[in-house]
């Protein structure tokens, strides 16, 4: 089987609206510190770009929950890999998630987080798939909607190959 990548957002166009996306949580929390909790490992790259643009203090907490595997399609079930290291009870938190598909993933650790008592608690992705959408899930921060393909680039992978690629493109595999 051989694999081809379609770009589909360059590195450019990403580093701009990331910029935009830093502006408006520096406009929304103003000098407050924020929590942001990235989930592994597609959003790291994602969450380093954007902490670098933000005025406020800023923590860094990990969870790592998985539903694809090896696939290129979401199992539905969910297993979380690595949970919070530190408590969030009282703060403003920022979950970063590279991608929002099925919104199953996002939808239950937004559960979660909330049982942790934060102060705040705002959804930044960086990409929205809404055409794959079973469980109604809102971003307060969404970089780019995109169509319904299964992505790989800047933190999202395919069998944890593509992630280190500094864009984001359509991964095409082939039968040989």
């Amino acid at each position: 089987m051989s694999e081809k990548i379609e770009v589909l957002i360059t590195e450019e166009q990403l580093d701009k609206r990331i910029s935009e996306i830093a502006e408006e949580i520096n406009r929304d929390f103003g000098s407050e510190d924020i929590t942001l909790v990235c989930v592994l490992k597609g959003g790291v790259m994602f969450m380093t770009d954007i902490a670098k643009k933000l005025k406020q203090k800023v923590e860094f907490e990990f969870i790592d929950v998985s539903s694809y595997g090896n696939s290129t399609v979401s199992s539905g079930k969910l297993t979380i890999n690595k949970a919070l290291e530190t408590s969030i009870e009282g703060k403003n938190v920022i979950l970063l998630e590279d991608i929002v598909d099925t919104g199953r993933t996002l939808s239950y650790l937004i559960e979660y987080l909330k049982e942790k008592n934060p102060n705040s608690l705002k959804l930044c992705t960086l990409l929205d798939k809404p055409s794959r959408r079973v469980v109604d899930v809102k971003a307060d921060y969404i970089g780019f909607t995109i169509q319904d393909a299964f992505i790989v680039g800047y933190g999202l992978d395919y069998a944890q190959k593509y992630r280190n690629l500094p864009y984001i493109g359509i991964l095409h595999l082939d039968e040989e």
